[in-house]
C-alpha cells in the first residue's frame, strides 16, 4: 500500500497539489486572520466541496479498471487481517505526529503570537501532503481489499 499511494501521488501530483491548495490557502487566510468571519465561513464551504472533489478524482483515477465489490473485503481481511492492523498503525501514527505533536505539543509551547503563524503555516503544508496522502491512502485501500480484476498502475 505505501509504495502504490506514494506512487499515485507523484504520477497525479499536479491535480492532487492544486485542489489541495484551495483549502491550504484558505487556511492560512482564516488561521492567520486575514479574513472575517463571514468570509472564513463561507470559505469553510469551498474548502467541503473541493476536498469531496479531489476524493471523487482520486477514486475515479485510482479505481479505474477496477471493479469493487464489497463481498471480496471480508475474504481479503480474513486473510491479511495483520496487514489492515498495520495500516491503522501507520495512520494511528501520522495522527499522533501531525495533529497531537507538531499540532497540539509543539503549537501549545509557542508564545500566543507565533502559535497562530505556526499553525497557519503547519495546516498549509498538511493539506497537500497528510491529508492528501489520507485520501489516497483509503482509496487505494479499497482498490486492494474489494478489486476485482485489478489493472497494475
Amino acid at each position: 500500500m505505501p509504495r502504490w499511494v506514494w506512487r499515485f501521488y507523484l504520477r497525479n501530483l499536479p491535480l492532487v497539489v492544486g485542489l489541495s491548495l484551495v483549502p491550504s490557502v484558505q487556511r492560512l487566510a482564516v488561521v492567520s486572520g486575514w479574513v472575517s468571519d463571514g468570509i472564513a465561513v463561507a470559505s469553510e464551504v469551498v474548502v467541503a466541496l473541493t476536498r469531496l472533489l479531489l476524493v471523487v478524482c482520486i477514486a475515479r483515477i485510482g479505481l479505474r479498471g477496477v471493479r469493487v465489490r464489497w463481498a471480496a473485503f471480508r475474504g481479503f481481511a480474513k486473510a491479511h487481517w495483520l496487514s489492515l492492523v498495520w495500516q491503522c498503525v501507520l495512520l494511528a501514527v501520522a495522527f499522533l505526529v501531525f495533529d497531537v505533536v507538531l499540532e497540539g505539543v509543539v503549537g501549545g509551547l509557542l508564545p500566543e503570537g507565533a502559535r497562530r503563524s505556526y499553525l497557519a503555516v503547519l495546516l498549509f503544508v498538511k493539506n497537500p501532503t497528510v491529508i492528501a496522502l489520507t485520501f489516497i491512502w483509503w482509496v487505494g485501500l479499497v482498490r486492494r481489499t474489494s478489486g476485482v480484476a485489478e489493472v497494475r498502475r
